[in-house]
Parts: C-alpha cells; sequence; structure tokens
C-alpha cells in the first residue's frame, strides 16, 4: 500500500467555540488524487486547512498531523512551503500586479532572501502558465481578468511551486465545463508525475474522477475509500440523504440527482 502523504490522528477543531471536526483520524496516500466531500457545514474546508498547517482567528485545533512521515510542526516555515502547495477559496491577490508576477509568488520558497529570480523559478512559472492555460494573459493585470481567470492563475500560482504535495479548496470556482476538463487533465498529469493531489469538490460527478474518496459528515470521515468501489457508492448516497445516485455512464462514474416524488 501506498505510504501516507498526509496523515491525521485524533484530528478535533474549534471555531469559536463551535467544535467542527471531531476525532478525525485518515491517512492520504502518496501519489494519489484524493477528493474530500460531503454536505453543506461538514467541516471539508476546515479539515483541508488542518491538514495544510493553517488556522484561522477562533480556531482552537488538537491533535496531530504529519506531512511526508513528519510532523508539521518539525517543518520549517520555508521547508513546508516547499512540499506543500495550496490553493483556496477566494484568495486575495493584488489588482494591478501582472499575470506572470502572480505566478512567480509561487517561486518565493524556493528563493533565498531578498534574492532574484533563476532560471529554474523562469522556466517553473513557463510550465505552470501552459498546465493552467493561461501563458497568453502574463502580461495582463490581474484587474483585468474574469473570475474564472482568476482562477486558472491562482492554480498556475500553486502549480509553479513544483510541490509533492498540493491541496486545492475549491479548484472549479468559477471555472465553466472545458475549463473543468483541463483542470481534470492537469491533475491526472500531476499524479502521474507522483504528485498527491487533495481536493475539495462539491462537483460529486468530478470528485468520482479522484482514485480516493473522503466522505465527511458532521465533522466526522464517514467513509474513506476507492471512488469505484460500490461501498464508497453507498456511503455517498446515504450521506446526501439519497438525493443522489451513482451510475456508470461511458464508462465514467457519475452522480445524478434523485427528485422526491413528493414536491413538498
Amino acid at each position: 500500500m501506498t505510504a501516507p502523504a498526509l496523515q491525521a490522528r485524533g484530528l478535533r477543531v474549534s471555531l469559536d467555540g463551535q467544535p467542527v471536526l471531531r476525532d478525525v483520524s485518515l491517512a492520504l496516500p502518496s501519489g494519489r488524487w484524493t477528493a474530500i466531500v460531503g454536505p453543506n457545514g461538514a467541516g471539508k474546508s476546515t479539515l483541508l486547512r488542518a491538514l495544510a498547517g493553517m488556522a484561522l482567528p477562533g480556531q482552537h485545533t488538537l491533535g496531530e498531523v504529519s506531512l511526508l512521515g513528519r510532523p508539521l510542526g518539525q517543518w520549517r516555515a520555508r521547508e513546508r512551503a516547499c512540499a506543500l502547495a495550496w490553493l483556496g477559496q477566494n484568495q486575495p491577490v493584488a489588482e494591478d500586479m501582472a499575470v506572470g508576477d502572480v505566478v512567480m509568488l509561487g517561486r518565493l520558497p524556493h528563493q533565498g532572501w531578498l534574492g532574484a529570480a533563476g532560471a529554474a523559478d523562469h522556466a517553473a512559472v513557463e510550465q505552470a502558465l501552459r498546465q493552467a492555460r493561461c501563458g497568453r494573459w502574463r502580461g495582463r493585470r490581474m484587474g483585468s481578468l474574469s473570475g474564472g481567470e482568476r482562477q486558472r492563475v491562482l492554480l498556475a500560482r500553486a502549480l509553479a511551486v513544483q510541490a509533492p504535495v498540493l491541496l486545492m479548496d475549491e479548484p472549479l470556482a468559477n471555472l465553466d465545463p472545458p475549463h473543468q476538463a483541463d483542470w481534470l487533465e492537469c491533475v491526472q498529469g500531476l499524479t502521474a508525475q507522483g504528485c498527491t493531489v487533495v481536493s475539495v469538490l462539491h462537483e460529486i460527478s468530478m470528485a468520482l474522477q479522484a482514485q480516493e474518496l473522503v466522505i465527511l459528515d458532521q465533522g466526522q470521515v464517514a467513509h474513506q475509500g476507492a471512488c469505484d468501489d460500490a461501498a464508497t457508492h453507498a456511503a455517498l448516497e446515504a450521506v446526501f440523504a439519497h438525493r443522489l445516485r451513482v451510475c456508470a455512464i461511458d464508462g465514467q462514474w457519475l452522480a445524478l440527482p434523485r427528485l422526491r416524488r413528493d414536491p413538498r
């Protein structure tokens, strides 16, 4: 079995005194794509932030998280920033910054204090721009981009880190279906190269294209398993109160809405 890239033991998180995660223990395998899903308020984003070692104001965390076999607390900040890249929701960015400069920010953990970008940094940025399909905007200002275009630039910034572990919270926000397909192709390419990807997704059909699924409900892990496993499908349907059904269409697992018989 693949060794875990991220592992949580007895993870409990509260926000402003209200429990959000309740004794979560899980191991996420290296070199694979794991999708985290669950109903609204299940604690998905909180779990992802806890795995990244990120805390919100008013957050209290207990338990242990390990990255690549080492407790997060044993990683130096710069070292951890090189090993784990992050794409969050609604990340702020200066409106007057050029796209190329924003993506170059992903290389900061690899550069010395006040060090200039080197050839490796420029190569990583160009590769990330290609992967996110936004190279033609490198000279445009962020303020001139649409929501979907901004999201692709922020993805490129995360890709430019070239970290072995990439965490993404709602990465498909504002992306239309063709660009969602581009994102899926990008993620599959990353895992084929040995990268570990963990994403929180509301798009259940897209999440079913992952290799592993973590299903959260009320701050606890309701199920963890392979996306093509019948037990995973049953747990997924149950956690959404059987308002969806998982079925195979053209060789892909999809989640389709199940309408109520009683319109009330």
